[in-house]
């Protein structure tokens, strides 16, 4: 268990600092009357930037921003279960570049829908309960990892329907994992969180093999050699609640948990021994009022800025990369008044979107500064 060292004292930015970009709201879509769980941009292909899938009840819906605040509607998928309740969405690709839609939730069955048809690639079963969180391996993005409330997190391969390893035993989470992300350059590398309070660092490296077979095998997916990865490379005990969302900045992680802040540490590992090591907070990021689990935050794609919103419907932007950190904007509006679930940063953070429990969408556009 890595212990935090006393004597670094972490920086706490102020909410006072000056704004420093101003945002005003150019759209709200009503989508439905269920709530909206998650919204994310698509990073994985840089012809579809300003595309965006949102979820909410059994639906999927694909949506374009364009010029002067416009939000274009693309595509929608509804789930064939009308009691299908999707709590997380992402991007994906087939090897032949493909984009995928890629959702999941409650039933535990992961959805890839192929957005060049509008239909079902595949569907993946094998987690024994509902689905938290999936995310896309960015340097392979036909890789796809799912925390699920059965307390493991799966490896996937969307090419072929794989599952090859699951990250759960001896040494896996003990309470629904809720969030979980690849390292942005080490290919071997995750990072999960959860109800057990604790954020996990994975590594594939002795199994990849089993990642390379993935994309070659031509048996049944059934068939194919799953592994357990039974013990984590690094487990972190930074906060003293549920944690619900963790992103690798760098090296560094960036984690949220029911405390009204994100926190962004390092883990210092000990070469030895696994799973021992220090973890050093560095900066904290306050989010009044984020106090009820499942809110997630989100980055632009250089990870220069993270926007998350709060129980109010208010928005927090917050640059990443300045010691101390600064508010960049404060974003509310009269009528915003419901949990924010998740945002989306676009990807230059020139647009934020947030999608929210009463079933709205807004979209946030920078002033541009004369």
């Amino acid at each position: 268990m890595a212990k935090t060292p006393i004597g670094l004292e972490p920086v706490v930015g102020s909410l006072t600092s000056s704004k420093k970009r101003e945002y005003r709201v150019t759209n709200r879509l009503q989508e439905g009357k269920r709530p909206l769980y998650a919204v994310v941009y698509n990073f994985i292909d840089s012809r579809y930037f300003n595309v965006f899938a949102t979820v909410g009840g059994n639906r999927v819906t694909v949506y374009q921003c364009l010029e002067g605040g416009v939000i274009a509607v693309l595509q929608s998928y509804v789930d064939e279960d009308k009691d299908e309740s999707f709590y997380t969405v992402s991007w994906a690709c087939n090897v032949d570049g493909t984009p995928f839609v890629v959702a999941a939730g409650i039933n535990g069955i992961i959805r890839v829908i192929d957005a060049s048809n509008e239909k079902i690639h595949k569907s993946f079963v094998g987690h024994g309960d509902s689905i938290n969180e999936i995310r896309t391996q960015p340097l392979k993005p036909s890789l796809i990892v799912s925390a699920s409330k059965d307390e493991s997190v799966r490896l996937w391969n969307v090419h072929t329907g794989i599952c090859i390893l699951i990250f759960a035993g001896a040494g896996g989470h003990r309470n629904e994992v809720l969030s979980v992300d690849f390292h942005p350059s080490d290919i071997y590398r995750i990072a999960s969180c959860g109800m057990d309070n604790t954020v996990k660092i994975w590594s594939m490296k002795e199994f990849w093999t089993y990642v390379e077979k993935s994309f070659t095998w031509t048996d049944l997916p059934s068939k194919f050699p799953t592994k357990y990865v039974q013990f984590p490379v690094f487990l972190a005990s930074i906060h003293s609640n549920y944690v619900d969302c963790n992103r690798w900045l760098g090296d560094f992680i960036l984690s949220k948990s029911v405390d009204n802040e994100i926190v962004l540490w390092e883990p210092k590992m000990k070469e030895q021994s696994a799973g021992e090591g220090t973890a050093d907070i560095l900066q904290k990021y306050p989010v009044p009022e984020c106090d009820i689990w499942f809110i997630k935050f989100s980055c632009d794609f250089h990870y220069n800025s993270a926007a998350i919103g709060n129980r109010e419907g208010k928005i927090f932007v917050w640059e990443l990369q300045s010691s101390p950190p600064v508010l960049i904007a404060r974003l509310s509006h009269t009528q915003s008044k419901s949990p924010i679930r998740q945002t989306a940063t676009s990807f230059d953070g020139s647009t934020i979107l947030c999608c929210c429990e009463d079933g709205t969408i807004w979209r946030w556009d920078a002033v541009p500064t004369n």
